[in-house]
Order: C-alpha cells, then structure tokens, then sequence
C-alpha cells in the first residue's frame, strides 16, 4: 500500500454518489438534484481522463526492468519479424 504522503500517491477519483430517487420532489426545481449530479458526473469524467493521463504517463516514465524489453506492437503473437 502507498503512503498517501507520498509524491507518486494518486488515487483514481471516484464518482459522486447518485441521489436517491426519491429524493427528487417532482416540482420542476431549477436546477434538479439529478442536475446537479449530472454536473457532478462530468466533472468526474473529466478528472477520471486527467487522472488516466498522469498513470499513462507515469507508466511511459517508469524504468524497464533489467534484461526485459519494451513491448512494441510489432510483437504480438501471428505478426511477422
């Protein structure tokens, strides 16, 4: 387990909880609780794909192992050397 003080601790952002179905009063409100998760939910999108970015970078950064080799797509099992 990482130390949440650590540089490289960056937890995958998790999505705001729905609002209960119920809890919409059905009056038209401006904006809706279910407009203000849906706000909610693109935020989170758009963390989730910042956060994506930072591991895939992360992982381009990240030292091969010694002896080992980067995976090109040109190894793929059926592919001609």
């Amino acid at each position: 387990m990482r130390d949440p003080a650590s540089p490289d601790h960056d937890p995958m952002p998790l999505p705001p909880e729905a609002p209960d179905i119920n809890a919409c009063c059905g009056s038209g409100c401006d904006p809706c609780i279910f407009d203000a998760h849906d706000l909610a939910m693109d935020a989170h999108r758009q963390a989730l794909r910042a956060w994506q970015a930072r591991q895939d970078a992360r992982q381009d950064l990240s030292p091969t192992p010694t002896g080992a080799t980067p995976t090109q797509a040109t190894d793929s099992p059926g592919s001609a050397a």
